[in-house]
């Protein structure tokens, strides 16, 4: 059997690092990489694993690369601190690596929540993302923001999702948005790339229109409205700020 390692990146995850550790017991090891939390994150790590580090902030792609080097197994899940391995999940990827995995990289449904709900319209599910990979065949692209494994070849699809408890509300929601558009103008700044017209005026609407009709944030009610709107806000956000710092 393949054995794996869970690796995590963290800081100030108090609220949520206990409920993901608890969800990853059963895992051969655990490596968590935190940015000088300020509050009990790490303390609470410690319960869980021996293998806590602390380092400067690389950015996402980087950070979680250097977590992976600390792991002592060929296979990584990497998870967020406010993310849940469920029992069958946990089965699931056990199974997979019971025998030899066809692929070096797999892909999960996500139920990602809101608060206490489950959001299922607006493109947010089944939102499969890339998290069981092989450390020696494949790697995070260095991003400062939304990362992704590379090389992009075919991937398995496991049944199982993990469940993403996000954001604590609409308020968070919107904080977090202002973050991750500014993490991308800074990472446009670095490769000398600005927005032109159509980024400005024309990609906002249609991530209205694609997130509110196409993917039917309509069935999700007052909270599709909001999703899609935000949505064409933080669009038009993250390219107006690679204009701004130029």
């Amino acid at each position: 059997m393949n054995k794996v390692s869970i690796t995590i990146i963290t800081k100030n995850e108090e609220k949520n690092i206990e409920r993901c550790l608890k969800s990853i017991k059963w895992a051969d090891e655990i490596v968590i990489i935190d940015t000088f939390s300020t509050d009990r994150t790490v303390e609470i790590c410690r319960k869980f694993t021996d293998k806590v580090f602390q380092e400067v902030w690389l950015g996402y792609g980087l950070q979680k690369n250097l977590c992976a080097s600390k792991a002592s197994n060929r296979w990584i899940l990497n998870i967020d601190a406010d993310e849940v391995i469920s029992p069958e999940c946990a089965a699931e990827i056990q199974k997979l690596l019971f025998g030899q995995p066809k692929f070096s990289r797999y892909r999960f449904p996500r139920k990602n929540f809101i608060a206490d709900r489950w959001v299922r319209y607006a493109g947010w599910y089944p939102d499969l993302i890339a998290r069981l990979y092989d450390r020696e065949r494949v790697s995070f692209s260095e991003s400062m923001v939304h990362e992704r494994l590379i090389p992009d070849e075919k991937a398995g699809i496991l049944n199982q999702p993990i469940f993403h408890y996000s954001f604590d509300g609409m308020e968070d929601y919107i904080k977090r948005q202002n973050r991750y558009s500014s993490l991308y103008a800074e990472e446009k700044k670095r490769l000398d790339w600005t927005a032109d017209w159509t980024h400005l005026y024309i990609r906002p609407v249609w991530a209205f229109m694609k997130n509110y009709f196409f993917r039917q944030g309509f069935r999700e009610g007052f909270l599709g409205v909001f999703l899609a709107l935000s949505m064409m806000f933080y669009t038009y956000l993250k390219y107006a700020k690679t204009r701004s710092i130029h």
